[in-house]
């Protein structure tokens, strides 16, 4: 399931990170990598902020489909 569907405060494993190539170069510079867990913090208005990696990021809700969990 995609990103957006996650429970807040629940660890998830990435399965994949989808799009064009561009968006998967963009979103595995940040730290979204399969096989890494990941932890939704908050949701405001679709766009979400999340732990990846000990580090706290903003997705748009865009580019938060492109994870799937």
């Amino acid at each position: 399931m995609p990103l957006t569907m996650a429970t807040m405060g629940e660890v998830n494993k990435i399965v994949k990170v989808g799009g064009n190539e561009e968006t998967r170069r963009f979103l595995e510079n940040l730290g979204f990598v399969a096989g890494t867990e990941i932890t939704v913090v908050s949701s405001i208005g679709g766009n979400l902020i999340v732990n990846v990696k000990d580090s706290r990021i903003a997705v748009n809700e865009d580019m938060a489909r492109h994870i799937v969990i």
